[in-house]
């Protein structure tokens, strides 16, 4: 196997007509310059700002900016593997392989170093922008005419398939087939992996809006579950608080791109693993911040305001907080809080010291179980610490004993609260609502438990949603509420 050629070869060496490759959605499941533009803002927000400056220069100025300013790892590309694999044969086979792109030089050298197949690079150098009819010239000067075969996907490839011999349709829609035919003869399809609902589901983390089943915790907790007014309110903010997080999942998803596709699970969330393009993503996020907000804006300024604070804090810290140590903890334990304080704020009742006490440690000690579980992968395959975040393999048993201290000290709490004064106002037989207490002692030591055996889910809620002896403790807990809630005949 030939290593690949940096620089263009005299025209003529190649005595059959070689098979040239487009890279974005072709060869890779992705848009590199999307990629940049998220990495970038990632790594240096004010940056962003440059590019309509840049763009003013011409886009492939933009592009060799872009590509200067984001450097990446070609191997934690989602590459396209069927694609890749027919390469792989048409290379065995003495087929000379050319990468043509419209993306920067530099970034095309770096795929092609990884790939180890191509023979030539070709592609924008901040002069000329190599895309559509640009493309189909830069190769008919270099190969003549016909004499080269064309691998594309896209709308913009069709200047290039009609110059080309033969053409090889790749990942693309079927109108876009039947015009690729159109401008060709056709050697190979390889037809697209269209996303599914479940696909959509999964970016939208819509198994993650069970959390905000914490809206309703003040409602039990004052005992008005007979308000059906109050139920109507609290569905509308379940569905705003719904459409926010998930605009922030995505964002998250975003900015965390290579990080997830270094991690053994992550990596096959739709973002990372290219099943959905990254400038979908990114409209995707204002769209449903905006539906979030006209949903709530029924529900009352109170609850506006609780959920504008929970999306600035949330985006506070997909950007930065989660890479500080402990703070990251604090910050995921405030967000879930922010649910139960909203939910108060729906239905007009003030949240009291013990509530707001009990969540806290509560979420506090969940926060450690999801981190000490993402540093318990690394740490079992030999790794020093987990990417994108700011602890080392070395801190688990740290984080360990916070977050087992943290779920007792709520217990603690909730044994303090059963001996208040509002314990005795609030329910006719208290004595019964103690079974709450080994109840939760139990949860917290089971979730720990399965977190140390390295059976924890990445979101030790969605796990609890899903685990029979979570559901059994949930189930006896409200039983125990309910109990007390009654005056027995003993």
């Amino acid at each position: 196997m030939h290593p690949p050629a940096l620089v263009a070869s005299p025209p003529g060496e190649y005595a059959e007509p070689p098979l040239v490759v487009d890279l974005d959605g072709t060869l890779i499941r992705t848009d590199m310059l999307h990629e940049s533009a998220v990495r970038l803002f990632r790594t240096s927000p004010l940056s962003v700002l440059q590019i309509p400056l840049w763009l003013i220069r011409g886009k492939a100025a933009m592009k060799q900016w872009l590509a200067k300013k984001t450097p990446f790892d070609a191997s934690l590309l989602p590459y396209n593997e069927p694609f890749l694999n027919w390469l792989r044969l048409q290379r065995q086979s003495g087929r000379s392989l050319i990468l043509c792109t419209a993306s920067d030089l530099r970034q095309a050298r770096n795929i092609a170093a990884h790939c180890a197949l191509f023979d030539e690079v070709i592609a924008s150098d901040g002069a000329v922008n190599r895309a559509g009819q640009q493309k189909a010239d830069t190769l008919t000067a270099r190969f003549g005419a016909t004499g080269f075969d064309y691998a594309g996907n896209a709308l913009a490839d069709l200047p290039v398939w009609r110059a080309a011999r033969r053409g090889i349709v790749v990942n693309a829609t079927p109108k876009i087939l039947a015009q690729a035919r159109d401008a060709c003869a056709i050697e190979q399809v390889f037809p697209p992996e269209r996303p599914r609902l479940a696909t959509w589901c999964s970016a939208l983390r819509v198994h993650h809006w069970a959390k905000n089943a914490l809206l309703f915790v003040a409602l039990f907790a004052a005992h008005q579950i007979g308000d059906m007014h109050a139920w109507a309110l609290l569905v509308m903010a379940f569905a705003a608080f719904s459409l926010c997080a998930s605009s922030v999942y995505i964002a998250n998803d975003l900015m965390d791109l290579e990080n997830d596709r270094r991690h053994p699970r992550k990596r096959a969330r739709p973002f990372a693993a290219g099943a959905l393009p990254v400038a979908q993503g990114v409209l995707l996020i204002p769209l449903l911040a905006l539906a979030s907000l006209a949903l709530s804006v029924p529900v009352g300024p109170a609850f506006v305001g609780w959920l504008s604070t929970y999306f600035a804090l949330t985006w506070l810290y997909s950007c930065w907080l989660k890479r500080v140590v402990l703070i990251d903890c604090l910050t995921l334990a405030t967000l879930h809080m922010l649910r139960v304080i909203a939910g108060a704020a729906v239905i007009g009742v003030p949240m009291s010291f013990w509530l707001l006490a009990f969540s806290f440690f509560l979420f506090l000690s969940l926060a450690f179980v999801k981190r000490y579980a993402e540093l318990h992968q690394p740490m079992s395959a030999g790794a020093s610490e987990a990417p994108g975040r700011g602890y080392v393999s070395a801190d688990a048993p740290m984080i360990q004993l916070f977050g087992v201290v943290s779920g007792y000290c709520a217990v603690l709490v909730l044994a303090l609260y059963l001996n208040s004064e509002a314990i005795v106002r609030l329910y006719k037989t208290p004595e019964l609502v103690w079974i709450a207490v080994p109840v939760t002692l139990f949860w917290i030591s089971w979730i720990w438990l399965r977190a140390f055996r390295g059976e924890m889910h990445d979101d030790p809620l969605v796990f609890a949603f899903r685990d029979k002896a979570s559901l059994l403790s949930a189930a006896l807990f409200g039983m125990a509420l309910v109990l007390g809630s009654q005056t027995l005949p003993w």
